[in-house]
Order: structure tokens, then sequence, then C-alpha cells
């Protein structure tokens, strides 16, 4: 195993699991970066980030994929570097690309992990999601499940893996109501879930004057690297949320703008946030259905 595990650490990237590649970003903390396409018929269920992180006593899986499938692969990726238990089954948020994977995880009897509101949430969506498989990656709906967690997070927990402690910081609703974040405490690499895209359209579907709360809240980390939910490992963790930041506020204001302005919803689903096309993937799909989440709650204000 030891041989196994300097080889790897000698590889920039390697192919595990069939098509789930994992790249080493420190010692002991692997990723997998899915790929930017829209939950959409077919889309495969690989799009968001996985990562693993190996201690001394065990593992932690950070959010599962898409399907039963992809959460297969990735616990044979787990098992090609190490043979320690799978302690811990981490999951940042509720939506499907990052939560239905973790059946695939059911036999290693890991304490599935979320925040306090991720059951109830799971809950309210899992006929949806289980409804929805066969089209999203040709995978039936029976005979699988969602799998809530056995622990939750209101605030802020720890858990040990041995030789390092991941920390664990549940939020208020920012881009779901489900969204936490985990620091490493020995590498100080955090992931974000969803509370951060880079280069793909950040997707709202929870409140994006909560959402930019929390970026500031994010931003006092301090942090090696960043893994987003979707797109490249950052070194610079604080120049990628402002980035984030930027595109929600303008958002924000050019929702606010046409509200004030007598303008509708329609119209305005082809001018807000204009200035940020090009800047981002999905942009066009994705920045439509964030104004039309946003602008009913924006006119309450």
């Amino acid at each position: 195993m030891r041989k196994l595990l300097i080889t790897l650490a000698l590889l920039p990237s390697l192919t595990l699991a069939q098509e789930l590649s994992f790249k080493q970003i420190s010692p002991g903390i692997y990723v997998h970066h899915g790929e930017h396409k829209d939950i959409d018929a077919g889309y495969g269920g690989d799009i968001c980030n996985l990562s693993f992180v190996i201690g001394k006593k065990g593992i932690a899986v950070i959010d599962t994929g898409g399907s039963p499938k992809v959460g297969a692969q990735l616990r044979a990726a787990v098992r090609k570097v190490s043979k320690l238990p799978i302690l811990y089954v981490i999951n940042t948020h509720v939506h499907p690309d990052h939560v239905l994977g973790n059946a695939a995880f059911e036999l290693d009897h890991p304490t599935f992990v979320g925040h306090s509101d991720l059951a109830k949430s799971m809950a309210q969506r899992k006929e949806n999601y289980l409804k929805n498989l066969a089209t999203w990656v040709g995978t039936p709906a029976v005979g699988n499940e969602v799998v809530p967690p056995t622990l939750t997070v209101a605030t802020i927990s720890a858990l040990d893996l041995g030789g390092r402690s991941l920390s664990l910081t549940a939020y208020p609703t920012a881009h779901s109501n489900t969204d936490m974040a985990v620091l490493d405490s020995k590498s100080k690499i955090l992931w974000t879930g969803d509370l951060l895209f880079i280069e793909r359209t950040p997707s709202i579907d929870g409140d994006i004057v909560g959402w930019l709360k929390v970026i500031d809240l994010l931003k006092e980390f301090k942090t090696s690297l960043t893994v987003p939910g979707h797109g490249a490992v950052a070194s610079d963790g604080l120049t990628a949320l402002s980035n984030e930041q930027r595109y929600l506020s303008t958002l924000r204001n050019d929702i606010r703008s046409a509200i004030k302005e007598g303008r509708g919803m329609e119209e305005t689903i082809n001018t807000a946030a204009q200035s940020e096309k090009g800047k981002w993937v999905l942009f066009d799909i994705v920045n439509r259905r964030n104004v039309a989440l946003t602008y009913p709650k924006l006119e309450w204000e």
C-alpha cells in the first residue's frame, strides 16, 4: 500500500474507477472535477467536484455524485488508494448531483454527515429526485434511495480522521437551504460545496441576499487551496469568491433596478446581469433561471 501511495503522489492525476479521474492536490487529499453540464436529460450524474480525505484512522468522502453508478465509481477510486475504513460521507448540500451517490457507501457503515436541515430537505425532494433518475442518468428509480444524514450540523462541528480534523460549518439559506463548508485542519484546504462556483455560472436555489452575506464569511477563512462545488481548485480563493460575489451583486442590483423601473420579469430575464455574459459557462441557461427565482423574492423586499 505504501508503494501505491508513493506512486500516486508522483502523478499529477490518475484515472480510477472507469471514467472518474482524481488528482492528489495535497498529501492524502484527492479531487475529481465534474463536467460543466446542466442537469437535464442524459447529463450523466458527473458534474460536481467529488473528494476524499485520508487520515491515520480513516477516510472522509465529500459529496458522492449524481447517481448510484457515480457513487460506486467514487468508492472504487477510494479503495484503490486506501483500505482504511470510510468513516464519514459528507454532503455539502441537498442537490442531486452531490447526494445521489450516497447509497454506494452504505455497506461501509459510515456516518453520513450534513446540514441540520438536510434530512428534511432530502425527504421533500426524494420523490422528484428518484423519478428523474432514469431521465437524468438512465438509472431506474426502483431499488434506489436517497440516503439522509445520521449526523447533522447546526452551526460548527469537527470530525477526527486521525492526524487531521475536518471542521464543518453550516450556514443559513444561501445557495440552498442546506449549505455547509468543510476545512481540513492539516492542509488548510477549504471545501465550499456550491457556495462557490468557479468557471460555471453560479446557480441559485436559495436566497441571493443570504448568499452574498455567506460569501463574506467564507472570505474570513485562511486557506491554502479552495475546492468549489464546480470548477477548478483555486489557489486564490479570495479572488474566486470575489468573482462570484460580483456576478451575484450585479444580478441582484439589475433585478432591483428593473423592479423599481416597473419592468416585468420576462423583460428582466433578457437584461439582468448581461454584463457578466462571456465570463461564465452555461450562462444563458443558468442566468435565466436565477432571474426567474430571484425576481419574485426581491419584489417583496
